[in-house]
């Protein structure tokens, strides 16, 4: 068990010159996780070499092109032409780095239970490189365990030890994009090692990229850290869905009520209802606790039941939207539908698990002719489990017009509310967006 440490402050930022002997840091999974990741690390003076399945995206962060939204196409540029960046789809070259970070998916089986085939066969793939003072490291958000039960044996297989030949941790992601108030360098980060000796390797490492390091006993307490997290944040939002709900029945603005209660200077912290859950880590990381809690035989209700709750909300949504219809002697099913906002949160370009897409198919399915606009999602890509096959559709006074419901699923900032409303038959509003508006206050049904 590494020995317990206190959090570090690192001069992550500060590297302003490159030298042929700072660390070689390979990241496997160029997404919304491994790129921020390696920007830090550049700028911090490390050199980075990315690794990716995905040719088109490898070859075009090699042009200096972002695929991500915030992080800006001239960023990227610096990234390449530093020569501190360089992508690749060989996975050969994983013997290269002084530290392998592993940044895959890991999402839900139809069952709801944890899918590790990313992290499986990436460590596989890691295992017939993998060479003598290499540093492992997982990312990837999953149960408490995975690292030294279901890693370690896969790294192993390559006759090498942890401990003895190569470094093993594991160092929870906590990326929140489209926060203004944090990069991935400023976002203090727990690390769990294997051993201490492994502990100390990755603090080496990681300090090259970010300001606060937190270190911890062991993996298993760096992994429950980060899934404590999400459900603690899961939990909390269905609670504000079901009271959302409730007050609704009782005539009561639930947006109106967290502002009176977020005014208690102690012992309230506001969540905020939505239309359901989305992005990779709250939907979906809290019920790889409830699989490995079945291990030992303890039921999580809490868990559970926030999972119910949240998951239906696309469904209450879909019914308030028929019911303000219905008001106003017209059926959903035939009705023009548009959709404001695919992503999952606001002023992002990231649909996973978004509750737009889940929307936008139950609309589908009772019947409604349904486009949607989102100006950082131009067109929706083939999903897991979805496959939309639409284009965003531009907005005009005249094209709001011809809806019959403006529904508002993603509160994005370049959204013009007051034109909005003043243009659209019916609002269906779920993020209370249309609540600044001055004027047609009537046309707004909150959901």
């Amino acid at each position: 068990m590494a020995k317990k440490s206190k959090t570090t402050k690192t001069t992550a930022g500060k590297h302003k010159t490159f030298k042929t002997d700072v660390p070689l840091v390979g990241i496997v999974g160029l997404g919304y996780v491994g790129l921020p990741l390696a920007r830090e690390f550049c700028i911090g003076g490390a050199r980075v070499l990315g690794f990716d399945i995905n040719a088109r995206m490898v070859q075009k962060v090699n042009k200096g092109l972002s695929p991500i939204k915030h992080i800006p196409h001239k960023q990227m540029r610096d990234m390449v032409r530093s020569n501190r960046f360089l992508a690749t789809t060989s996975m050969a070259q994983l013997s290269k780095p002084d530290a392998i970070l592993i940044c895959v998916p890991t999402p839900l089986t139809e069952n709801r239970e944890p899918d590790m085939f990313y992290v499986e066969q990436t460590c596989k793939t890691i295992a017939k490189y993998l060479r003598k003072g290499q540093l492992v490291v997982l990312e990837s958000t999953t149960y408490p365990g995975t690292t030294r039960e279901l890693m370690l044996p896969i790294l192993e297989r390559s006759g090498l030890k942890a401990g003895r030949d190569f470094y093993l941790a594991y160092s929870p992601e906590r990326e929140d994009p489209g926060n203004k108030n944090f990069r991935t360098s400023t976002i203090p980060k727990v690390v769990g090692g294997y051993d201490n000796a492994s502990l100390k390797k990755a603090l080496e490492i990681y300090k090259y990229a970010i300001k606060t390091l937190v270190p911890v006993d062991s993996c298993e307490i760096a992994e429950a850290a980060k899934i404590m997290e999400n459900t603690y944040r899961c939990v909390n939002i269905a609670m504000v869905n079901e009271l959302k709900r409730l007050f609704d029945r009782m005539g009561i603005d639930i947006w109106e009520v967290i502002r009176a209660a977020s005014t208690k200077p102690f012992g309230f912290q506001p969540f905020y209802p939505g239309p359901g859950l989305g992005g990779h880590c709250i939907p979906i990381d809290p019920f790889y606790l409830t699989w490995k809690a079945r291990q030992y035989g303890m039921p999580t209700r809490f868990i559970e039941l926030a999972g119910e709750i949240n998951t239906d909300m696309p469904h209450y949504v879909v019914q308030r939207t028929m019911e303000a219809m219905n008001d106003r002697r017209k059926s959903l099913n035939g009705s023009k539908v548009l959709v404001l906002g695919l992503a999952y949160k606001k002023d992002i370009d990231d649909v996973r698990e978004s509750p737009s897409v889940k929307l936008i198919e139950l609309l589908q399915e009772k019947g409604a002719k349904v486009d949607y606009n989102d100006p950082y999602i131009p067109r929706t890509h083939k999903q897991r489990e979805h496959d939309l096959q639409m284009k965003s559709k531009p907005l005009s006074a005249a094209m709001l017009k011809k809806y019959d419901v403006v529904l508002i699923a993603t509160d994005h900032s370049d959204y013009d509310y007051d034109w909005i409303v003043q243009n659209a038959q019916l609002v269906v509003d779920t993020r209370n967006a249309a609540s600044v508006v001055k004027q047609g206050k009537n046309k707004v049904v909150k959901a």
